[in-house]
């Protein structure tokens, strides 16, 4: 019985032409979108690999300098593109792509992909997470919305009853003539940006297994809309409706309660401005060591202390170069300081977050969003991550000219010059995204939340009891 259904449940949709044409539309959009962010994903990395060359370059060839003046002549870390990226580009299209390394500052990320674009860019892209997040949603509905009602218009339920068919039965072969085609499209799509996303040259972090689990949330996304689909046609009378209520599922869903969510996260825990984050920073900065000050009150402190510690007068006596010395601890200073206000941030974030996970449980669309951009290595954990790395390394780096500074020269000593070899002993940056387990970890709430959606509608599907 289930088979002869899902026969017959087929059929009738392949002859529908609403049906039909909509498909096409949607096949035609998915191919659009993939061959749209392929091409950026694919300007994006030989970007990657033309700036980082070109920058490591400028830096190795800076001549003789002094070690700190070339800490502060600086340079730049780049971003490179996840692979996934290429299915759900997430925040990365907003936040930044570069940093500027450079002593005593820590800089945010800039260059951001939305800042090239038009006015137009308003209105959103055609992008594959565009396309399975909001669209096949509503293919859905248009396929299911009148599974049930249909068969009540038609007077056909009744036929169905009195030959003894299982409910259960026809319920499962309605729902597998949903779930199959809706589930060949996004396979299809996903095989198509894996074997591309394999193909590419010098591709470092492309792995199966996070397609395939990203395949699979929303694989469990559709079956949400799915169970609702059916449910909703099986306790309507009419097929209008069933397609309205339907409609209204998907606005308040995907549409309402992310805006809503936003907004009230927003509201509740509003970040700082960026003139005020800046002030505190500075506020702080000036209440301990600058390492260009040496008259300064903490100046005068580390003097006492370093001299009293080497047990010495002077700090020409002292066994290295007493000014990098300063230097590298007004850097450590610092670091404490913007270490400090950006882990304010991250607090207002995790607020953030957790009003956004209370509101997904009256929206499967919220945690399927932060899985897929979890997955896809594009959501704020991702970005800031490379903003922590970023920032260990512009650490280790002033570290390694104040130290080679203090040891290879003498107090007071600022036309000492170091040769164009040391410039190379610095190694290159080079960012690894955050592994698969770290981004499961960071995104289990919303794993708990999309599997509890999945499980209530199941329960709602096949155990509501009514009379067909």
């Amino acid at each position: 019985m289930i088979r002869k259904t899902l026969q017959k449940e087929l059929k009738e949709l392949f002859r529908d032409g609403r049906i039909r044409i909509t498909g096409i539309i949607v096949l035609i959009l998915l191919g659009t979108a993939v061959w749209i962010s392929s091409s950026q994903y694919q300007q994006a990395k030989e970007n990657f690999e033309i700036f980082t060359t070109s920058e490591r370059g400028i830096w190795k060839n800076q001549g003789e300098k002094n070690p700190h003046s070339a800490a502060h002549y600086g340079t730049y870390a780049f971003k490179p593109e996840y692979p996934l990226g290429l299915l759900d580009k997430g925040i990365d299209k907003y936040a930044g792509t570069s940093i500027f390394i450079e002593a005593h500052k820590r800089n945010e990320a800039q260059y951001s992909p939305i800042a090239d674009q038009t006015g137009l860019a308003r209105f959103g892209e055609l992008t594959p997470d565009f396309i399975l997040l909001f669209i096949i949603p509503l293919l859905i509905i248009l396929m299911g919305y009148n599974s049930y009602t249909k068969e009540k218009e038609q007077g056909t339920i009744l036929l169905l009853k009195s030959q003894g068919v299982k409910k259960h039965k026809l319920l499962l072969g309605k729902w597998l003539s949903l779930f199959l085609p809706i589930a060949a499209i996004s396979l299809l799509l996903f095989l198509i940006a894996g074997i591309f996303l394999s193909n590419t040259k010098e591709l470092e972090n492309f792995s199966w297994t996070s397609l395939g689990i990203l395949l699979l949330v929303y694989w469990g996304y559709y079956i949400v809309f799915i169970n609702l689909t059916l449910f909703v046609s099986r306790i309507s009378q009419k097929s209008a409706i069933s397609l309205v209520s339907m409609l209204g599922v998907w606005i308040v869903s995907c549409l309402l309660i992310p805006k809503l969510a936003s907004n009230i996260s927003d509201a509740q825990y509003p970040y700082p401005t960026r003139q005020q984050f800046a002030t505190a920073i500075q506020k702080d900065k000036e209440e301990g060591l600058d390492g260009h000050n040496p008259w300064s009150e903490a100046a005068k402190q580390l003097e006492k202390e370093t001299l009293a510690k080497y047990n010495v007068d002077s700090l020409h006596q002292l066994p290295f170069n007493y000014d990098g010395y300063r230097m590298q601890k007004g850097e450590e200073h610092e670091s404490k300081v913007y270490r400090k206000h950006y882990q304010k941030l991250r607090q207002q974030f995790a607020h953030q977050t957790a009003t956004y996970r209370s509101l997904s449980v009256l929206s499967p669309f919220l945690p399927t969003r932060f899985l897929s951009m979890g997955v896809a290595r594009t959501d704020y954990y991702s970005h800031w991550d490379f903003e922590d790395k970023v920032e260990d390394y512009r650490l280790t780096k002033v570290r390694f000219l104040n130290e080679y500074f203090a040891e290879n020269s003498t107090y007071g000593d600022w036309g000492f010059l170091a040769d164009t070899q040391l410039w190379e002993k610095l190694p290159e940056f080079e960012y690894q995204y955050q592994p698969l387990k770290n981004v499961m970890v960071q995104q289990q709430s919303s794993l708990i939340i999309l599997g509890g959606w999945l499980l209530a509608t199941f329960l709602l599907l096949f155990n509501f009891k009514n009379k067909i």
